[in-house]
């Protein structure tokens, strides 16, 4: 196992609690006060029943990083009911994720995406989609009267239906690329 602090905990890491058990952390918000401890919240899952916690250590507190293996695999389909498929390109082994391991990033799936998937004991605990991804503007409301391209956003839909907000010059149809992370916008595509 290896130490790290609390503050540098990630979404995806897998870290061995104190009661033995090992958890993937779903979200991390470090709290910094303007007199007092900074301290930082972890979401996590125990990995052997699914059951969510929710901890605050102080952000100097070292916490157990298990060790896992990231593989990458490829994206291949939703599978209805029972989850997601992805491959191996190595050794073409296919591997399922429940909708629950997935999560809110399923809705960034694009066939034949790159993920890395976080293994242990040669089962899939968590994924760690790419940083950004390329979608269309489905729609997207029209520009106000006054509305200067630096100080404001409109809110937009995605092709993926997911909603986000674009600089005024953005209109539907056109390309853009996405942070994964929170669905914020980054730039225009440049394809």
């Amino acid at each position: 196992m290896v130490k790290v602090i609390a503050s540098d905990v990630r979404k995806g890491n897998v870290l061995e609690h104190e009661d033995g058990k090992l958890y993937v952390v779903m979200s991390h918000e470090t709290f910094r006060p303007g007199k007092g401890t900074p301290t930082t919240t972890i979401v996590m899952r125990r990995i052997v029943d699914g059951v969510k916690t929710t901890e605050t250590y102080k952000t100097t507190d070292a916490l157990e990083k298990a060790f896992v293996e990231e593989v990458k695999h490829t994206y291949l389909f939703d599978d209805g009911d029972a989850g997601y498929v992805f491959m191996n390109p190595q050794s073409y082994e296919q591997v399922h994720l429940t909708k629950d391991m997935v999560g809110d990033q399923a809705a960034y799936l694009q066939p034949e995406m790159e993920v890395h998937l976080t293994m242990y004991e040669g089962q899939a605990l968590s994924i760690e989609l790419p940083p950004r991804v390329t979608l269309t503007i489905e729609t997207t409301e029209p520009v106000v009267k006054g509305q200067t391209a630096s100080s404001s956003y409109k809110p937009a839909v995605l092709s993926n239906g997911v909603r986000t907000l674009v600089p005024p010059h953005i209109e539907a149809g056109t390309r853009v690329v996405i942070s994964t992370d929170d669905a914020s916008y980054v730039e225009r595509a440049k394809d």
